[in-house]
């Protein structure tokens, strides 16, 4: 089983996580329970030990999940969860409208002042029955509380063992290097995929010149990059990427027409799209770790995948040549 070092971290995290976001239901359209355990479970049996979730997703959902899920096999994960994205409370900044799960209207919040992590951290670790949690990680940056007081917050937490190492998510470098003066940061949570490179402008670079994880999300856009979309795709009510500019029709058919020219490259490795599209991610420079979701034990069969088989220079080149070609209509 390939394990990657997270950072300057004691963490080995899996070359490929679970995603949980899809699981928790929120934006997503929904999720049946006991598909999402079996997954979970499924995940680990295939080698795919690293779990990243948050409350947020699902509004503490996806969180008891996970604890359901990883029961009995605690010692064989890593929990990867988050703070900072409150509807419980008013305080920092407003970040979304939204309804939750049944429908109810909440506002969204981001806020870390030091308190809230910890009170934060305690109710992630009640829901996900456990005493510690491998990776904490600010969800969004709060423009309302200076990154020293969140990162001294998590300091506090690792003294006390309950966090093993401290991550930030959607952090730039500027944000990275002041969070660096206070905490060891072992890894950074970014939007990253064949679509969404924009992270290896600065980010990257600066990732690897200091030993920082990169945990990649999106690498398959959403589900866009695995093929299965068709123009006119119907979403269930929930579900937010209709919305999206990547499901307009015309980009639809330009991304499908672009995987059609990898669908060669696949076969020869005996992949679908989907493992061809995580496999390139993962072999990307600076990227620990990509992160896939999954409802199901046969979604996340297809995502593990992606570790069995690896991309020469070549392939790498042409997967980067055809990817030049496409473009989208925003």
């Amino acid at each position: 089983m390939e394990l990657r070092k997270l950072g300057k971290s004691s963490i080995n995290v899996s070359p490929v996580a679970f995603g949980a976001w899809a699981i928790g239901g929120w934006l997503w359209g929904g999720a049946e329970r006991g598909a999402a355990v079996k997954a979970i479970r499924k995940s680990v049996e295939l080698g795919m030990t690293s779990i990243d979730t948050a409350p947020v997703y699902g509004f503490g959902l996806s969180e008891e999940i996970t604890g359901e899920a990883v029961k009995g096999m605690r010692d064989k994960v890593q929990i990867m969860t988050k703070f900072g994205q409150k509807w419980d409370d008013a305080r920092g900044k407003f970040y979304m409208a939204t309804k939750d799960n049944q429908g109810k209207n909440i506002d969204i919040y981001s806020y870390s002042g030091k308190e809230s992590v910890i009170k934060e951290c305690e109710d992630s670790l009640k829901r996900l029955g456990t005493d510690y949690i491998d990776l904490f990680q600010i969800h969004f940056p709060d423009a309302t509380t200076p990154v020293a007081e969140t990162m001294e917050a998590l300091n506090q937490l690792m003294d006390q063992g309950k966090i093993l190492a401290a991550g930030v998510s959607n952090y730039d470098v500027p944000m990275m290097e002041e969070a660096g003066k206070v905490t060891t940061v072992a890894s950074n949570q970014v939007l990253y995929s064949m679509l969404s490179r924009g992270i290896e402008r600065e980010v990257v670079p600066y990732c690897i010149e200091n030993d920082i994880g990169i945990l990649a999300y999106s690498p398959l856009q959403r589900g866009l990059l695995t093929g299965k979309f068709t123009p006119g795709h119907k979403f269930k009510d929930g579900d937010a990427r209709g919305g999206l500019v990547w499901y307009k029709k015309e980009n639809i058919t330009r991304i499908n027409n672009f995987l059609d020219s990898l669908r060669p490259l696949a076969d020869s490795k005996g992949a679908t799209l989907a493992q061809l599209v995580l496999r390139w991610t993962i072999e990307q420079p600076g990227i620990t770790c990509a992160l896939a979701g999954a409802r199901d034990p046969e979604q996340v069969a297809e995502n593990a995948g992606a570790m069995g088989f690896s991309l020469d220079d070549d392939e790498l080149a042409f997967i980067d040549k055809e990817l030049g070609k496409l473009e989208i209509i925003r």
